[in-house]
């Protein structure tokens, strides 16, 4: 008897495919030379703002129209580029001068840029039109660029404090632990890192709002990231112990998944154009 042969198809299970859409998000975003000038400029700007600022304390400035004189006030040691101590915020001792600004948490905004232009590439040159149409699941996509997307942002947020480091000691700024300690530290580090799922879960939501439209993408995302840039500082202080670290992670999980599905429900009503 002669028996013949079927064919047998490999069945395209969900693991399967975000493996394949995972590896080749990495793949384009990693090989992309605009993620590694965004990468560059969150390496160089710690040490430019901590060199500079150095540069410029005690600098009096006048108001030329009231006649006010201003001090220009430097950090007072590197730890204060990347976070404030949990008894500032309670206190509300945070001020709006140069150094409260200009820290770590810039990293969130700058983040906005590199997902944006990420997700706009894709509808800009239709590439996601195609795998739409060809053989992924928009939930597949949701959740590849909400990942990858992430491990940009974290990357950001590590150089960042990597340049801090780096600009600290050429500035000469004291590395002195005050009010906190080397395990304080590391796990404000690690909510700043785990609040960049929160952020960027909210700017994969408005760049698929915007799709092409890179412009309305970023303005969403800016607005929208505007409304909780405030709660950065006391959620994760340079005090910031193991229940920070915890709260941060529920945080950017509800954030990822909420969000997630509101982005999946836009792709599926709207356009792809």
């Amino acid at each position: 008897m002669q028996t013949t042969n079927q064919p047998t198809f490999e069945r395209n299970t969900f693991k399967k495919r975000l493996t394949t859409m995972l590896k080749v998000d990495f793949r384009r975003m990693f090989t992309s030379p605009f993620a590694y000038i965004m990468l560059g400029i969150s390496l160089v700007m710690p040490v430019l703002i901590l060199v500079m600022t150095t540069m410029m304390d005690g600098t009096v400035s006048v108001n030329p129209q009231t006649g006010v004189e201003m001090v220009i006030e430097g950090f007072d040691n590197v730890w204060q580029v990347i976070g404030t101590l949990s008894s500032a915020n309670a206190t509300g001792q945070m001020s709006m001068d140069m150094t409260a600004m200009c820290n770590i948490n810039l990293v969130f905004f700058i983040s906005s840029v590199l997902v944006c232009v990420f997700i706009a590439d894709d509808f800009r040159s239709g590439y996601a039109k195609n795998l739409f149409t060809v053989r992924s699941k928009k939930g597949d996509y949701v959740i590849s660029k909400t990942l990858v997307c992430f491990v940009g942002s974290a990357l950001m947020i590590i150089l960042f404090f990597i340049g801090a480091m780096i600009g600290g000691a050429i500035a000469n700024l004291p590395f002195d632990i005050t009010g906190t300690s080397v395990g304080g530290i590391i796990c404000c580090l690690l909510c700043k890192v785990l609040l960049t799922s929160v952020f960027t879960a909210i700017f994969t939501t408005m760049a698929v709002v915007g799709k092409q439209r890179l412009w309305l993408s970023l303005i969403c995302s800016l607005g929208a990231s505007m409304l909780l840039f405030a709660m950065v500082p006391m959620i994760s202080p340079l005090d910031a112990n193991i229940v920070n670290v915890i709260l941060c992670l529920a945080g950017g999980a509800l954030f990822s998944v909420g969000l997630g599905f509101v982005s999946k429900a836009i792709l599926d009503k709207t356009s792809l154009v």
